[in-house]
């Protein structure tokens, strides 16, 4: 799958379109910017303001606090992130498809957004722990019930080993996401999607029925 092109829509015209919504994507993209050079709990209300030229009244009218403003940033990052992977997974078939389409629509959305991907990575915790801690709990939740009823259907479920159901996030994207943070930090120079095929391929020999381990 294409990266975005430098004439796509970006992600916050995609998440929050028309014009009605330009005062908060502008304060959502200062906000990134704030969080990702400065970090999160170092970031300020006043900073944030400062650089999108809005008013105290519009943070709480439109997030209610700073920490409704991680979450909605981090809750743009994940619909976009679910976009990209459920457009690939609407075409996967076989249980290889399906992993195919999990791991290699996470690669291509951190390889297009490494800004968003950062800050997933440094909010989620915080995202976790705060007022909208239970709203994350409840997505994480429906997503692992999405994958494991897709994966349970009994032709897909006979291509795969028998691990228990709890690995199998792990299993799928742990190695990409390991990859992906290592990129973002700049501890490796490869783009995660000049190793896509090679991630796919990774995951699917962890949980295929016919690739397992000899122990």
């Amino acid at each position: 799958m294409a990266m975005p092109t430098a004439s796509s829509p970006d992600l916050l015209d995609r998440t929050h379109p028309g014009a009605r919504a330009q005062l908060k994507r502008r304060m959502l993209r200062a906000a990134l910017a704030c969080f990702n050079e400065r970090g999160i709990a170092a970031t300020t209300i006043e900073d944030i303001l400062t650089r999108s030229e809005a008013s105290v009244g519009n943070l709480y009218h439109h997030f209610g606090s700073k920490e409704g403003l991680v979450a909605a940033l981090y809750f743009c990052a994940l619909d976009d992130q679910s976009a990209l992977t459920e457009a690939a997974w609407a075409q996967a078939r076989s249980a290889r498809d399906g992993v195919a389409a999990l791991v290699g629509g996470y690669v291509d959305w951190v390889s297009a957004q490494p800004e968003w991907a950062r800050f997933l990575f440094q909010a989620r915790a915080v995202v976790a722990s705060g007022p909208q801690g239970a709203e994350l709990k409840s997505r994480n939740r429906q997503r692992a019930r999405q994958w494991m009823a897709w994966f349970s259907e009994p032709e897909r479920m006979q291509a795969l080993q028998a691990w228990p159901a709890e690995l199998f996030p792990s299993l799928v994207i742990g190695p990409a996401e390991n990859y992906c943070r290592a990129w973002l930090s700049g501890r490796v120079k490869g783009v995660p999607q000049v190793h896509r095929e090679v991630l796919i391929e990774a995951a699917w020999r962890s949980v295929a029925a016919d690739a397992a381990p000899a122990f």
